[in-house]
């Protein structure tokens, strides 16, 4: 095998259809940079093989190849780049039974390797994540009426209750036969041996059934039905972007289940990204009443089994539409005609590990490739959005769509700031007391009430009273999370966990161990102190772990079982609770202490989307955000409903400092078990930097959490002006640069996380 040059990807880019090379280039499902040559496999092999030819197989066709004393699955990514002869390759080893990936699809896993600068294989792995997807499936015995009965054969009433449910259904499992006709499962087999039934095999999976696309919707307003055709129309005509900016309760995904009817009548399949598959599902409730089925799921909390079945019907094209996390994005679609990402300023959509990339903006680079329209939905879009549909004077590249008013008559919800320092909480306390009434008021008046912290477990930080010893992940830079419910201290970076103690370790003293602030178990702890009579209960991913609890929580709260609910960032998900009508935010300071790019604009977006959770019926709602510093920028313009101005106060201020999206920037994060290595490295990199003008390379230095997980890290920080090309600098820089044995290298194009 030979590994492929860099400029792969413009050797092959037109080159579909058969390749009748004798080698060819295959990215290998590893992370490792550029892909490798192998020899065509025989032509014995090929014609095994459903769409392949004895001349040579296809680009994006999948195969199973040698590497490095193993076999790994790879994709077919063009002729081979030569150089080797022919008797010194490898050659490919199998096909995959599995259809051929297509033009569009390849042409996506080149962009994103050479937008983030990662590894060929480390993105071939992504799409190639269910290995069992490429095994011939499980196969199962459909039995039909022998089309000649044997002579002689007695054909007693079971007999006959079975050939008559066969002649109304059709080919059936031996198990669903005995069911419809009520008989025993000795008589199917009795049957068969007797050859008066036909067994063929086939595959024991099910394609998921269609979406019923003509199942009556909900009446939209004259504003939602205007925003909905400029989206239809959209569909089947190339690629469109579109921003749909609606306020919380405006219906936006009523909106664009009009543009998913469209392009599913246009026999395409759909691409539904959201950014807390597991919470979805109000979501899913709404889907399944719209379209008359189950979505096709794809996200960490579902099966393999259902994944590898997910996988191949995408592939096929039989799965119609798909609602998943980020990953989805890497799903070999066979006719993708739509991509919507809801919510679609959520940093969710940003992978920080292994292959690093923005979601979001993977997806409109897909959907210009694939030429299909994308929809961008939010009540709050990220700052990239807004200037993107040139509201900023930029030129437009997306079509703005907004909708500014909630349906059903209901109206946004009042919002007031309740400033700490006049009318703190009492010593020990954290509800200030104007909360604290407006929570009795809607407990007397059958109401609910949501309490939002944005902090999970009981206390953020343990320390000795005595000598001030915080007690510290030894795999981190970070203290360890007091989490009261479970009777564990937690790292919420590595995982590391631990019983708490009284003893201090650094000084000896017993009974000196104390929890500073509040997480949401400890405000769960006062709000029973001040309403004992009241029903609470806490929202956060250690007491709502899995879909099935999150259904049966949210379930509970709108059926009115819940009368308090306190909750981190997973209550602000695009929840809908009927009878919620204040929202009390206990530190509407804390997303903005740190030097992060995007803290104001983060800040800024949670609190109007917790916010948004109240007053969605006919009963008004109020937020109240508790600060200590209520002349924040932000906080007036979130309080006084300007959200275009702080979105122009913001872009502003990005500008200024060239940084994006006016501006790019990338990271490069070291890491090493070993410090001393990892200084070496810093050095050597420091050394090489280049120098271009409109290019500024902050660094190295040790990174904010300089300990994480076990290994020591050092950054660096790149800006460059938008007409540089960052990707092609960071490529020239690190071609010849080697880290020391044991420290990794990772390039971080974009990024949103700065410690």
């Amino acid at each position: 095998m030979l590994k492929s040059p860099q400029n792969r990807a413009d050797n092959i880019s037109q080159m579909p259809g058969i390749l009748t090379s004798e080698t060819v280039s295959v990215a290998v499902a590893v992370p490792i940079a550029g892909a490798y040559d192998y020899l065509q496999p025989t032509g014995t092999l090929q014609a095994a093989v459903a769409g392949q030819s004895a001349a040579g197989i296809s680009r994006g066709t999948i195969v199973t190849v040698p590497f490095g004393g193993r076999l790994v699955t790879g994709i077919v990514m063009g002729a081979g780049a030569g150089g080797v002869a022919p008797e010194k390759l490898k050659a490919i080893h199998a096909v995959a039974p599995v259809p051929t990936l297509n033009e569009a699809f390849i042409s996506f896993i080149d962009r994103v390797a050479a937008w983030t600068l990662a590894p060929i294989g480390a993105v071939a792995k992504m799409v190639l994540s269910q290995p069992q997807a490429l095994q011939r499936p499980p196969q199962t015995t459909l039995f039909t009426p022998a089309k000649v009965m044997p002579d002689g054969i007695r054909i007693t009433p079971a007999r006959q209750q079975v050939l008559d449910v066969l002649g109304d259904a059709g080919a059936m499992t031996a198990a669903e036969l005995a069911r419809m006709a009520n008989v025993g499962s000795g008589v199917i087999s009795a049957m068969a041996k007797a050859d008066m039934l036909t067994g063929m095999q086939v595959s024991a999976d099910r394609p998921p059934p269609p979406p019923q696309t003509d199942r009556p919707s909900l009446t939209l307003t004259d504003e939602q039905k205007a925003a909905a055709d400029i989206m239809v129309a959209a569909c089947g005509t190339g690629f469109h972007s579109f921003l749909l900016d609606g306020v919380t309760g405006s219906g936006k995904t009523e909106v664009y289940f009009e543009a998913v009817k469209a392009a599913l009548d246009a026999g395409q399949q759909v691409l539904i990204l959201l950014p807390e598959i597991a919470l979805s599902s109000g979501w899913r409730s709404r889907f399944e009443r719209r379209f008359g089925v189950a979505p096709v799921e794809w996200h960490s909390d579902i099966g393999n089994s259902q994944k590898r079945k997910a996988w191949r019907y995408v592939l096929s094209g039989e799965a119609k539409l798909v609602v998943g996390a980020r990953s989805a994005l890497f799903l070999p679609f066979a006719n993708l005609g739509l991509i919507i990402v809801d919510e679609e300023h959520e940093h969710a959509y940003k992978q920080e590990d292994q292959t690093i990339y923005q979601a979001r903006d993977m997806a409109v680079v897909r959907a210009h490739i694939q030429k299909c329209p994308i929809i961008l939905a939010s009540a709050t879009p990220s700052l990239e959005s807004w200037v993107n549909a040139g509201k900023t004077g930029e030129t437009p590249r997306y079509q703005h769509i907004g909708l500014p008013n909630r349906i059903k008559g209901a109206a946004l919800p009042a919002m007031t700031a309740i400033d700490l320092r006049q009318t703190p909480p009492e010593r020990g306390r954290w509800l200030a007391p104007p909360l604290v009434e407006a929570i009795a008021a809607r407990l007397a008046a059958g109401e609910q009430s949501l309490l939002f912290l944005n902090r999970r477990g009981y206390a953020p930080l343990t320390l000795c009273g005595s000598c001030g010893h915080k007690l510290v992940c030894p795999n981190c830079d970070s203290w360890m999370v007091a989490h009261k419910l479970s009777g564990q201290l937690r790292c919420h970076h590595c995982g590391h966990r631990t019983r708490p103690s009284n003893h201090c370790s650094a000084c000896g003293q017993d009974d000196t161990m104390q929890a500073c602030g509040p997480g949401v178990e400890r405000l769960a702890e006062e709000v029973l102190w001040r309403f004992p009579d009241a029903r609470f209960a806490v929202l956060s991913s250690d007491t709502v772990g899995t879909p099935k609890a999150a259904d049966a929580f949210i379930q509970s709260v709108i059926e009115g079982d819940v009368d308090i609910i306190i909750g981190t960032q997973m209550v602000a998900k695009g929840h809908h609770f009927p009878n919620l009508t204040l929202v009390g935010v206990v530190d509407a300071d804390l997303g903005l202490a740190g030097g992060d790019l995007r803290a104001a604009e983060r800040t800024f977006q949670m609190l109007s989307q917790v916010a948004g959770r109240a007053g969605r019926e006919s009963r008004p709602g109020e937020a109240m955000l508790q600060t200590l510093d209520p002349e924040n920028q932000v906080l007036t313009c979130l309080l006084e409903g300007q959200r275009d101005a702080f979105l122009a106060m913001e872009a502003h201020a990005r500008s200024l400092a060239g940084m994006p999206p006016f501006g790019q920037l990338a990271a490069l994060i070291l890491s090493s078990h070993d410090e001393k290595r990892l200084h070496a490295t810093l050095r050597r990199l420091d050394q090489s930097r280049p120098h271009f003008t409109g290019v500024d390379i902050f660094g190295p230095a040790i990174a904010p959490i300089g300990f994480l997980k076990g290994r020591h890290r050092g950054r660096l920080l790149i800006r460059t002006d938008r007409s540089v090309d960052i990707q092609g600098i960071l490529r020239d820089w690190l071609a010849n640069f080697k880290p020391d044995t044991g420290v990794k290298l990772q390039i971080d194009i974009d990024p949103y996380n700065f410690l």
